[in-house]
């Protein structure tokens, strides 16, 4: 072997053994993505006041994650400087009613954009929901979410994360880029579907057909 052989060995091997920190984990076709607008998740009591006692929502489509659902019924949502119109409500039923907004429309309502995962509602803004029976005023519970991963443990074994870990997200487009502080969450009832809200999604043309890839 001549010396440019051997220095091109040198070079191949300190490649193959750089740093893999910054390494891209996916599968082979990449993760999937979950865009997401404005909504409304609802606990009995409130749906009971915005819909009348014992009131049933209507399913009108299945959404990615097992048993959750987009609902036919709406209500508007009221802040101290505006308010905005035909907000889906998506079921099941939950504990604690959830306002989950764009960073966009907390400038329309006049509201404080709190960046949170979904169920962490405590010192969150306040609003007022309206519907057709009535309305409801809840003392916090409004939030713009944070960007996240669904999984279940098995997919974060294969991807070396676990839950609670804050990871950045990489989309190859030409408008592509990076996402930092994406939250993971593996639990035994979820599907893998990286969660983004239409103005994260816009920001990069990312759509429902898009994969992204974990970049620790």
């Amino acid at each position: 072997m001549d010396n440019l052989e051997q220095v091109l060995k040198l070079l191949l091997e300190a490649v193959k053994s750089k740093d893999t920190s910054t390494a891209v984990h996916k599968d082979p076709s990449g993760i999937p993505v979950g865009v997401s607008n404005r909504h409304v998740h609802l606990s009995r009591k409130d749906l009971d006041i915005l819909f009348g006692k014992d009131y049933n929502l209507v399913k009108i489509k299945d959404l990615s994650q097992p048993g959750q659902y987009a609902c036919k019924e709406t209500v508007t949502i009221c802040g101290p400087k505006g308010a905005i119109e035909k907000v889906r409500i998506l079921g099941p039923i939950r504990s604690k009613t959830q306002v989950e907004v764009l960073a966009g429309d907390c400038i329309k309502l006049g509201t404080v954009p709190h960046v949170k995962l979904s169920g962490d509602l405590a010192r969150t803004s306040p609003i007022t929901i309206v519907g057709p029976k009535g309305s409801v005023q809840i003392d916090e519970g409004l939030i713009v979410a944070q960007r996240h991963i669904h999984m279940t443990p098995e997919d974060a074994k294969n991807l070396g994360v676990h839950d609670g870990q804050i990871v950045s997200i990489k989309f190859e487009d030409l408008r592509g880029g990076i996402y930092n502080n994406v939250a993971i969450r593996a639990n035994d009832s979820s599907k893998l579907e990286c969660h983004l809200d239409i103005e994260e999604a816009n920001a990069m043309s990312i759509n429902s057909k898009s994969r992204v890839a974990i970049v620790k």
